[in-house]
């Protein structure tokens, strides 16, 4: 058994509180170390050397890999002198992944604006920064939660500008990277994919909008190589719960689409998860919540879950 690598985020959000208590709640059940700054995690906390000491810590102390920052941490003030160590840490976390010391990574959240402020930082945020380490050009985000799997086609773009930038490459990469997915991180043989039309009522026959007739060549095409796609749906029937009982993924067309349902079925304790790295990557789908940090109210259930999926999929990719 490898442990999960977590990535300390941001130390002056609620990333080191909640570290401690999943520790707290999980125990052993979950092997994890903290790569961070001993500093900015409340205790008790036992220094490691090597992920694999993480696993002989007693369930009492939270493993840290210690990463040296240049500043103390006061929360809900991030420091720009910090800005650096937080790039580092994912890095160093990548860099244990590609060398098999890891089963997977699960990161707490940064604070996009704070890397750029303190470090000039290049990159939109945590996912398009891990695919330039691993050194692949597309991804796939995911949001995962029991009961139901959710990926965006289009993320983070105006509303308008979904139409031009859904094309049939955009949604065919979309498809085979979850597909590819589902089978050797979850482990699911003949993976069932619903997907949504763009339009309301799918377009109804092209009465409403007429962007599904470029959806349903791909799907066309997916299904001819013997992949299970339904679709594409009207979004407003495909998230009931007997819906949601005949798929295994449901592929959207832009953010609110997909991330609305599932925030809504299961706010506390949804999954981020990157789809399409040579490595696992799971994370809260939650930010860095300043105006509550250090104050103990931070909910650790999406860490958690994100913890126990990390290392679920970790598992499962080691042994396809």
């Amino acid at each position: 058994m490898k442990p999960v690598a977590l990535t300390c985020g941001e130390p002056a959000g609620i990333g080191p509180e909640l570290a401690a208590k999943a520790r707290a709640i999980l125990g052993a059940e979950v092997p994890f170390f903290v790569i961070g700054d001993p500093r900015h995690l409340p205790g008790p906390l036992a220094s490691i050397s090597a992920p694999a000491e993480a696993l002989e810590v007693s369930a009492n102390y939270l493993p840290v890999l210690p990463h040296a920052f240049a500043a103390p941490a006061t929360p809900g003030q991030p420091h720009p002198g910090n800005a650096a160590g937080v790039i580092e840490v994912i890095a160093r976390a990548v860099a244990l992944a590609q060398a098999n010391e890891v089963s997977s990574i699960c990161t707490a959240p940064i604070s996009k604006k704070a890397l750029k402020d303190g470090a000039a930082f290049a990159y939109p945020g945590h996912t398009e920064y891990l695919a330039a380490l691993a050194g692949v050009d597309r991804v796939v985000m995911m949001l995962a939660a029991p009961g139901l799997r959710v990926v965006p086609t289009t993320i983070h773009i105006p509303l308008a500008e979904v139409p031009v930038a859904l094309t049939p490459q955009l949604l065919e990469d979309t498809l085979r990277i979850t597909h590819s997915a589902l089978i050797h991180d979850f482990g699911i043989s003949a993976p069932r994919i619903a997907v949504a039309g763009l339009n309301p009522h799918a377009g109804e026959g092209g009465t409403i909008g007429r962007e599904e007739a470029r959806i349903v060549p791909v799907l066309e095409a997916l299904r001819s190589e013997g992949m299970h796609l339904v679709g594409p749906l009207p979004a407003d029937t495909m998230f009931h719960a007997a819906a949601r009982a005949r798929y295994d993924a449901a592929v959207c067309m832009y953010h609110d689409q997909a991330l609305i349902p599932i925030k809504t079925i299961a706010f506390d304790d949804g999954v981020n998860v990157t789809l399409g790295l040579p490595f696992i990557r799971t994370s809260p789908d939650h930010g860095t919540a300043f105006d509550i940090a250090g104050k103990g109210v931070a909910n650790p259930s999406s860490l958690i879950a994100a913890l126990r999926m990390a290392a679920t999929m970790g598992t499962t990719r080691e042994h396809d």
